[in-house]
């Protein structure tokens, strides 16, 4: 799969989103010091619940994806962002890394 056909997979961009509610649980709960049965007593869930949103096994609505986010102290801030310019900014950044990078010998 090219990566503009990637970036405009929804399921690219849900499991970017799991992913990052994921990370801010985990540092959530380290900063705390919180195992899985704390941090389900805390959100006032079931602790096979709190697995499931660690394994990333889960598909919220953006309701509950905020209200998670609040829970653990973090506002979710999310832009929407045309496709194609997107995917020709990435590639430009793509670019300029790569020229940067390359090494001319002398």
């Amino acid at each position: 799969m090219k990566r503009d056909e990637l970036l405009k997979n929804p399921v690219y961009w849900t499991t970017a989103l799991q992913m990052e509610l994921y990370r801010q649980i985990n540092v959530f709960m380290q900063k705390r010091g919180m195992n899985k049965t704390q941090l389900a007593e805390y959100l006032g869930c079931s602790k096979g619940y709190v697995t499931q949103l660690l394994s990333g096994d889960y598909d919220h609505k953006i309701s509950k994806f905020v209200e998670l986010s609040l829970a653990i102290g973090k506002i979710p801030e999310f832009s929407f962002i045309d496709v194609d310019e997107y995917i020709e900014s990435e590639n430009s950044l793509y670019v300029s890394t790569v020229s940067s990078s390359s090494c001319t010998s002398v």
